[in-house]
């Protein structure tokens, strides 16, 4: 996921008061070049390789374990924020390294990644590009990773204590079908670390392919409808709460009539907690943007083949969308 332009500040605001404050801060293009930055990037990714790896090795205790849930995750995150970062160079969009985020509280170690981009991108064939090699990149090695790790991956009976559910896509189904074929009645696949990153992959993937604000779904969204888009993200994201509210019912009342509460029913609402949570961030950011939902680009169409390209971006979207991301199972 890249960020979005920054603002330039309006010269007619400035005086002469203004100067020294405004010098003792370096340009945008020094933050985005240089030995600096470089060490930043570089101190991130081993930051949040080691935070991967630590949570991967939480079932047992062995880093080995982590590695192999680490490596592939941290393969993937990379190709995807290469993508964006390589198409901006591509098009002379000037774009920082990639910025990782570790989190070794969260369940994957990670928040994800960013890049930083110096100037608004002024074509809608270069912001195409931009959001489209991102998501692309990335499943170009999720797939394989997950297809790997499926195999690799037993089927058995379903846990006796509590198990984390992991969200199942269209896409994600058809894999598991295609490589292991139905499962009996009370049977799932309990995934290997590596079956574990090529799935997380496809969450991220997932959640960067939402057509609004400035994911990369929305950059995608906004180069193929134009100024359509604007109305469109804000009907998707104030669509949000309703669906959180939908899947905390369909999960939460089961859970009530079955008799669970606590920690137990808590579990069930996980799916529309995180719903809820990208509402809330989404809303906060979109504050920022008055009505426009994204930044213009200049005029001019966006060329045949990249519109067959955004169509299948944003249709690969569905084919990845999870109603319920993960949620903790207690029987």
């Amino acid at each position: 996921m890249n960020d979005g332009p920054e603002r330039d500040r309006d010269p007619a605001t400035h005086d002469e008061s203004d100067a020294p404050r405004a010098s003792s801060r370096p340009p945008l293009g020094e933050l985005l070049s240089g030995r600096n930055q470089v060490l930043f990037a570089g101190a991130l990714f081993a930051l949040t390789c080691v935070s991967t790896t630590w949570v991967g090795s939480w079932n047992d205790g062995s880093w080995l374990t982590g590695l192999a849930f680490s490596v592939p995750l941290m393969a993937i995150l990379l190709a995807h924020e290469l993508g964006h970062y390589v198409a901006a160079r591509i098009h002379r969009v000037p774009a920082s390294l990639p910025l990782f985020i570790p989190m070794p509280i969260s369940q994957i170690g990670t928040m994800g990644a960013l890049i930083l981009m110096g100037e608004r991108i002024a074509s809608r064939n270069a912001l195409l590009d931009i959001g489209a090699a991102g998501p692309l990149a990335g499943m170009a090695v999720a797939l394989p990773v997950l297809i790997y790790g499926i195999a690799d991956s037993p089927v058995a009976d379903m846990p006796v204590g509590p198990y984390m559910q992991e969200g199942h896509s269209l896409l994600y189904m058809a894999l598991l079908r295609a490589i292991k074929g139905p499962f009996a009645e009370g049977q799932d696949i309990l995934l290997t670390p590596t079956a574990f990153a090529g799935w997380v992959g496809l969450l991220v993937t997932m959640i960067n392919l939402i057509p609004t604000l400035q994911l990369d779904g929305g950059h995608v969204a906004y180069a193929l409808f134009g100024e359509r888009y604007h109305r469109m993200s804000r009907l998707l994201r104030r669509a949000m709460l309703p669906l959180a509210l939908l899947i905390a019912a369909l999960y939460g009342l089961p859970a009530l009539q079955s008799g669970k509460r606590g920690e137990a029913f808590f579990g069930e609402l996980q799916p529309a907690i995180f719903w809820l949570e990208w509402w809330v961030l989404l809303s906060l950011f979109a504050r920022g943007g008055g009505e426009h939902e994204h930044p213009r680009t200049d005029p001019g169409p966006l060329s045949p083949r990249r519109r067959w390209l955004a169509r299948g971006t944003l249709l690969l979207f569905v084919l990845l969308f999870m109603p319920a991301w993960m949620r903790i199972v207690v029987p």
